[in-house]
């Protein structure tokens, strides 16, 4: 993978850092709007294609995620009042009340402890294709990214039937929601590299998009 450079770094911290916007403009929103499937197609073009390595070295911990965004508020809870609809938070911004819906599989729930905040690209997948070698600073951008796609609110069950599998061995069970994701994983703002069945997965469905 080629090195992640200090000013794309530097141009994602600070978001995480800063306060994030009111609740009131959180509410209604969704995961932020992926490439157009034109733009996907030429930005996978342009990524490395490798073979996954360093699986064993792989640590969760080496991704500090779910840190504060905006007074108590972590960014779990922020990605949950995000997603849903008619959110309510206590004190401590849980999430007390609302409705939300799995894009992955169209489940629906209004008990936000039954939904997980998947990573589009999941963290260990990151990390066999480049993450690695980035600084601690970047592995916390990345887990917790609220500008790209990368956060969405879904169900648990599909959530962990995802576990850390590409594209080339899982996809939302809705076919419907199967372009939006492809153009999802496509983030060439972190240059991960790609292995050759899951470009070739996502080839085929951004052609059909």
């Amino acid at each position: 993978m080629v090195a992640f450079t200090a000013a794309l770094v530097l141009a994602a911290l600070p978001f995480l850092a800063s306060a994030a916007p009111a609740s009131n403009q959180l509410e209604g929103r969704a995961l932020p709007t992926p490439y157009s499937a034109a733009t996907a197609r030429s930005a996978l073009a342009g990524l490395t294609v490798r073979a996954e390595a360093n699986a064993a070295t792989y640590d969760r911990d080496a991704f500090n995620h779910w840190i504060t965004i905006s007074g108590s508020c972590d960014t779990r809870e922020t990605v949950l009042k995000r997603d849903g609809t008619n959110v309510v938070q206590s004190s401590s911004c849980s999430a007390t009340s609302g409705s939300w819906r799995s894009a992955y599989d169209g489940v629906t729930t209004s008990d936000a402890s039954s939904f997980d905040i998947d990573h589009v690209i999941p963290l260990a997948e990151a990390w066999r294709s480049g993450a690695s070698s980035w600084t601690a600073s970047t592995r916390q951008a990345f887990a917790n990214d609220l500008t790209r796609p990368q956060l969405i609110a879904v169900s648990a069950s599909s959530n962990r039937s995802k576990g850390d599998q590409d594209p080339a061995n899982w996809l939302p069970p809705l076919s419907s929601y199967h372009c939006t994701y492809a153009r999802a994983w496509v983030q060439d703002y972190y240059n991960l590299s790609v292995d050759s069945a899951e470009k070739s997965a996502l080839q085929s469905i951004l052609n059909g998009c």
